[in-house]
């Protein structure tokens, strides 16, 4: 047999053990990453199978979810009390990720819950709201549930000012509530009295100041504002520098025209100014006002729906309508803040991940390479291989959230539970890391990937 000039090429496929081997004897190997569909797992492959026999149906619906994905015109338009933007009933808290009850929530959750239910009034003390929530008294439901999303713990009550997004394509709203900034906050689980103090002024004189200006405005495009963020180094989950730079001035001259108060305007500009993820709850209802039009597309296998909780990671397909398949919550890697370590971090949690369910935050990895660093993913290589990695279990590229740093090529989108499933790869999320006990808040930032077993249970519905 004649070897070919120059000698034998191999393509290794697999197992790199035959590669690494054959590089020692001098012999070129051009590996190729295969892995057996949905981890040789034959039951999976059995239902992976199934759906494909219904791939047509699947690729129309897919299609038609996905242009109303991306295809949505979120417009910032209000900021006024939950009980007024949302209906919200008395007694009533609302919490981020799938639903869950009391006994098996987080100790910073339940923390946020029992704060929440003080800054109310409802309760003197910790125990007196404790006893409110373990007899009923105190209504506790998913954010999802009632057209919001939260960061983190994600605690909504009444009298909390939330923005108002309004997706016009589509004619819904989503709401999430105002940034409170750094240092001990609720969101990631603090009670302090500077926690209720800093809601107070949020619900008596930021929020009403921001709502009036918003509403002489006629409404701020978030999709146009997000899309020259992305250009400028934010991914609009763990990086709202540009972005809110951005929002600030769009809002601070309405908020100067209406601000008549005493200092009212200089303080929320300061605030404004001293918080760089002021816009991360905007890029939150601005997520969910863009993911819930593509929800309830009959055959659809796309995600709309992505949101943890501290105990449990959850997701919603589109073909399933509202229902949650849920798995236990991974655990983030990432950097600690000096003094804290892994064995002081809670479990990941918040709705936070509606931002990577419409193809920004850990799947727009690339245009953001200080995030990849400051998370302890990498530099520009590892931001690029993210971002490339999630292409593999998306179905399309979004036309306005585009990369420059990939010769403007779109942010991938529309996360398929059948290619997430078949590849074994799980989307990466980037988020902030909460302290595991209650008052600690954050103790750092990282990544952590999505819970395999949302996604399988998912499958197994769609394929049943």
């Amino acid at each position: 047999m004649l070897l070919p000039e120059g000698g034998p090429r191999v393509v290794n496929v697999g197992l790199e053990l035959f590669a690494a081997e054959l590089t020692a004897l001098g012999v070129p190997v051009s590996p190729l990453d295969w892995r057996p569909p949905a981890g040789g797992d034959a039951r999976l492959a059995a239902l992976l199978v199934r759906l494909d026999a219904r791939r047509d149906a699947i690729e129309r619906a897919n299609a038609e979810a996905l242009a109303r994905l991306t295809g949505g015109t979120p417009v910032l338009v209000d900021c006024r009390p939950a009980r007024e933007a949302l209906e919200l009933a008395d007694r009533t808290v609302l919490h981020a990720g799938p639903p869950i009850a009391w006994e098996r929530m987080c100790e910073p959750m339940q923390a946020a819950i029992l704060c929440a239910i003080r800054y109310e009034g409802w309760a003197a003390n910790a125990d007196a709201a404790t006893a409110l929530v373990t007899r009923g008294a105190v209504r506790l439901e998913p954010c999802h549930h009632h057209r919001a999303v939260g960061p983190m713990t994600g605690i909504v009550t009444p009298s909390m000012p939330v923005f108002v997004v309004e997706n016009r394509a589509y004619g819904l709203r989503a709401h999430a509530t105002i940034n409170e900034g750094l240092g001990k906050v609720l969101r990631f689980g603090a009670t302090d009295d500077s926690v209720i103090a800093r809601l107070n002024w949020l619900a008596t004189e930021a929020g009403p100041l921001l709502g009036a200006a918003l509403r002489a405005s006629g409404g701020i495009d978030l999709r146009a504002l997000m899309a020259q963020a992305l250009r400028m180094g934010d991914e609009m989950h763990q990086r709202n520098l540009a972005a809110s730079a951005l929002l600030a001035r769009a809002v601070m001259p309405g908020v100067a025209k209406v601000g008549g108060r005493h200092h009212a305007v200089a303080r929320l500009a300061e605030f404004i100014a001293g918080n760089d993820q002021f816009f991360l709850n905007l890029a939150m209802a601005a997520g969910k006002a863009l993911a819930d039009p593509a929800s309830g597309v009959a055959d659809s296998t796309l995600v709309t729906t992505m949101a943890r909780n501290g105990t449990d990671f959850g997701i919603r397909v589109s073909g399933l309508g509202e229902r949650w398949f849920t798995a236990p919550v991974n655990m983030p890697q990432g950097l600690y803040f000096p003094g804290y370590g892994e064995g002081d971090a809670n479990p990941d949690m918040g709705d936070s991940a509606i931002v990577e369910t419409i193809g920004l935050g850990g799947l727009a990895m690339a245009a953001s390479p200080a995030v990849a660093r400051f998370v302890g993913a990498g530099g520009m290589s590892a931001a690029l291989a993210v971002t490339e990695e999630m292409r593999e279990i998306t179905t399309g590229e979004h036309p306005h959230f585009r990369i420059p740093t990939l010769d403007d090529r779109g942010a991938p989108v529309g996360i398929d539970i059948r290619l997430v499933v078949e590849t074994g790869i799980t989307p990466l999320i980037n988020t902030g890391i909460a302290g595991r006990k209650a008052g600690v808040g954050q103790v750092g930032a990282g990544v952590v990937r999505a819970s395999l077993g949302s996604f399988t249970a998912a499958l197994e519905a769609l394929a049943g």
